[in-house]
């Protein structure tokens, strides 16, 4: 076996490499900022803080480029990007209008919150649409994603680190963290199943009815209570049976869209960084194959 510690963060050997290389993370990146999008302070951090109504699906392709570095880039890149987002979060603050108080972005329960929404929608997403994964799989992912929480203040510790940990820590934050939809979480929602095209995806309007499936499949693969809260959609008898057909007839076609136009919206560094992993993977005796979904030792 090669050893890649030094080529990436995560190996291809491990869990969260098949996750993240998933023709279905679109979806579940979608369905993580519907389930942060319920922590009102979160939800309030992300709207007083950036230009969420000018550029809206910036945070989505934030996140995108940093999950990218942290799983796939080298231990540098993860480390350098780590520090830049630390020294950001800790210089911006989070006005309350209901208690009047204000709040650290850089709080441990929000980076808490926001970490366990994200890598459990990515787990569960992907495996409904079709990765199979033992059960001793699932809980090395929680396990893996414990380092991606250390990048942004966490200690490793801090986090769950199986399925069984995951659960609980859901169960102690509905009931500890005032989950909750507020207006600017409905906004959020509303936006991520009809967005505004920005400015530089222009081109892509006239492609933009194809976002529906995605904000669709994403809002119903929310847990029930979730959805209760939002009530965004309607409840139809025997959809989830569907949900699951539609994430698995999307993850085959989106696999055989080609690599240049699938990674025509995100960020140019993660473009760059996606196209240069082959020749670090070929150099470090990594054989990549059909898309770098399975690579050969």
């Amino acid at each position: 076996m090669v050893d890649t510690s030094t080529l990436i963060v995560r190996g291809p050997e491990t869990v969260t490499w098949r996750v993240v290389l998933d023709p279905l993370m679109m979806v579940a990146g979608v369905r993580a900022l519907m389930l942060q999008a319920l922590q009102p302070t979160t939800m309030r951090g992300v709207w007083q803080n950036s230009d969420f109504l000018e550029e809206p699906l910036e945070r989505l392709f934030n996140t995108a480029h940093f999950v990218t570095v942290t799983a796939l880039g080298t231990p540098a890149q993860a480390d350098e990007l780590g520090a830049r987002v630390r020294a950001v979060h800790r210089t911006l603050r989070i006005k309350d209008p209901d208690t009047g108080r204000t709040h650290r972005v850089d709080d441990p329960e929000l980076l808490r919150w926001v970490h366990c929404a994200e890598v459990s929608s990515y787990l569960e997403v992907i495996e409904r649409g079709g990765l199979r994964l033992t059960p001793a799989e699932r809980d090395r992912y929680y396990d893996e994603q414990r380092r991606t929480a250390t990048y942004v203040g966490l200690h490793a510790e801090d986090v769950p680190g199986g399925v069984a940990e995951m659960a609980a820590y859901f169960d102690r934050a509905r009931a500890e963290l005032d989950l909750r939809v507020i207006p600017e979480s409905r906004a959020t929602v509303r936006f991520l199943l009809w967005p505004k095209m920005p400015r530089k995806l222009r081109l892509l309007a006239p492609f933009k009815p194809l976002w529906l499936p995605i904000g669709m499949l994403a809002y119903f693969t929310l847990p029930r209570w979730a959805r209760e809260e939002y009530r965004a959609l309607p409840e139809v008898p025997g959809v989830q049976p569907l949900v699951t057909l539609g994430l698995r007839v999307g993850r085959f076609l989106v696999a055989r869209i080609p690599e240049r136009i699938a990674g025509r919206p995100f960020k140019p560094e993660t473009r760059e960084l996606m196209a240069d992993l082959p020749r670090r993977l070929a150099e470090s005796g990594v054989r990549p194959r059909r898309k770098l979904l399975k690579v050969r030792v």
